[in-house]
């Protein structure tokens, strides 16, 4: 497995260089996670050559693994410390979890698609991810055993920000999510402190829809 790891290690580099810090991510901690993460381990053998490029990738079940600037985008903005405990909703390939992991404390992530929650769980095991829990469940419920949360990133497209989630994150806590319609959504940062919850919008962006009681409804 180590092996297999290195073998990419070039194309991890370059991705890092050509897509990643071109577009300003500096964050010294995602970069280096981004080196790291054997990124063609989270996609299908099919399409293992083109893991790397710049553009996201089906996964099965009508899902997809992100474009890798969006990935850092989205990593970048939580400021994640080593001692955070990051909640994140739709596990999908994993490989969002696994860059999380790389620089948090702990990553309790929650998947609602079955045979995608036991495919990550499997490979979380074979790549000694133990710092990631995982949840099969509705994730727009989120995880209030485990809460409050220094950090929630949802990688699914939102209608609403759903009040369940935001409830769950601690005070100075931050929040990544994709908030829009079926087509198109913006990228949300919420923070909280004492007075209240403060958002900023990081841009536009699109994402599969975010399914479940605080979001889309099946059918």
């Amino acid at each position: 497995m180590e092996k297999e790891i290195k073998k990419y290690a070039r194309q991890r580099d370059e991705m890092v260089r050509r897509q990643i810090e071109a577009r300003g991510i500096t964050d010294p901690k995602v970069l280096a996670a981004l080196r790291k993460v054997p990124r063609h381990l989270f996609v299908s053998e099919a399409l293992v050559d083109q893991a790397y490029g710049d553009f996201p990738l089906p996964i099965g079940e009508q899902q997809t693994i992100s474009q890798p600037y969006i990935v850092a985008e989205m990593t970048q903005a939580l400021q994640l410390t080593k001692d955070d405990r990051v909640l994140e909703i739709g596990t999908g390939s994993g490989y969002q979890a696994a860059i999380l992991a790389e620089i948090a404390f702990r990553v309790y992530t929650i998947e609602r698609i079955h045979t995608l929650f036991i495919r990550t769980r499997k490979l979380f095991d074979t790549l000694h991810y133990h710092n990631i829990v995982t949840r099969y469940s509705d994730g727009t419920t989120g995880w209030k055993d485990e809460s409050p949360f220094d950090a929630v990133i949802v990688t699914a497209g939102s209608p609403q920000i759903p009040s369940s989630l935001v409830s769950q994150l601690g005070v100075g806590g931050r929040m990544i999510i994709p908030v829009g319609n079926q087509f198109s959504q913006d990228l949300i940062k919420l923070y909280k402190d004492e007075k209240g919850i403060h958002q900023t919008s990081l841009g536009g962006c699109r994402f599969v829809k975010l399914m479940g009681e605080h979001g889309w409804k099946e059918g």
